[in-house]
């Protein structure tokens, strides 16, 4: 399967999704945009801590992209609190959640459909602030996001990214759903090489995303490779995973863009 071909994949899986009602792609309340426009709001990168507000420039007339964001989350509160913002995302139904709450709540967003790895739409330093949470678990290259996000930033600007730590793809996933850890695979790690042609074709039947677990050598190494100078860390866990009781599996990173 090509580059073109995982695109497509994800973007109808992610599609699909939205049907079964995933958490990442139900949009904010009323009540949410309403705090928001008075001040009081929050989002995630991660499944549990919010990002913490001191991360945050200004958000008043500032140009935020949303990337690899939609779902009517973080896009909504940022622009219920003042942003212009613009969210790009690989799923139409994805940026569909964005424009009922754009529109429920008459909101300006832009919506914009593309991959992670090419912002090529965007013009350089663009924008003062990059929102990515969970996703580049779909991308089979994480660098090309870091070197666009780089790249589209303005001097100053920062990226905010959440991201599973990669080891969380070490393990036999069919035993992980039953309760059993057993190391099966090795860093970097990839759906469609990784696993029994019957694994994948399970996959391709039951429209799920194909996903990729990256070392963080690509993660953090490749944030600071692209030019960005990290500034702000933390973990975060999801209370559902049979790993969350044994280490954290996700990261959050403020990364910023030198003057």
């Amino acid at each position: 399967m090509d580059k073109t071909d995982i695109v497509r994949h994800n973007s109808l899986a992610w599609d699909r999704q939205v049907e079964l009602g995933n958490r990442w792609t139900q949009p904010v309340s009323p009540d949410d945009v309403a705090k928001a426009r008075m001040g009081e709001w929050s989002i995630l990168l991660t499944p549990t801590i919010p990002v913490p507000h001191a991360w945050f420039p200004p958000l008043a007339g500032r140009q935020v992209l949303c990337l690899a964001s939609g779902g009517g989350q973080q896009g909504p509160i940022l622009a219920a609190a003042g942003a212009r913002v613009t969210v790009f995302d690989n799923s139409l139904r994805q940026l569909a959640q964005d424009r009922i709450v754009a529109e429920r709540e008459q909101l300006e967003i832009g919506l914009v459909q593309g991959n992670m790895t090419d912002l090529s739409v965007f013009g350089d330093e663009t924008f003062d602030l990059i929102i990515h949470p969970v996703s580049n678990c779909f991308a089979p290259d994480v660098r090309p996001v870091w070197h666009e996000s780089c790249r589209v930033l303005r001097p100053g600007g920062a990226l905010l990214t959440g991201f599973n730590n990669g080891f969380t793809y070490i393990f036999d996933l069919e035993l992980y759903e039953k309760g059993t850890l057993k190391v099966r695979h090795a860093l970097p790690y990839s759906d469609l090489t990784d696993l029994t042609p019957d694994e994948r074709e399970r996959i391709l039947l039951a429209d799920d995303p194909f996903e990729f677990g990256h070392r963080l050598d690509d993660q953090i190494g490749g944030q600071i490779a692209a030019g960005f100078v990290i500034t702000g860390f933390y973990e975060d866990s999801d209370p559902d995973s049979l790993l969350s009781a044994y280490v954290p599996e996700y990261i959050a990173t403020r990364a910023v863009k030198p003057t």
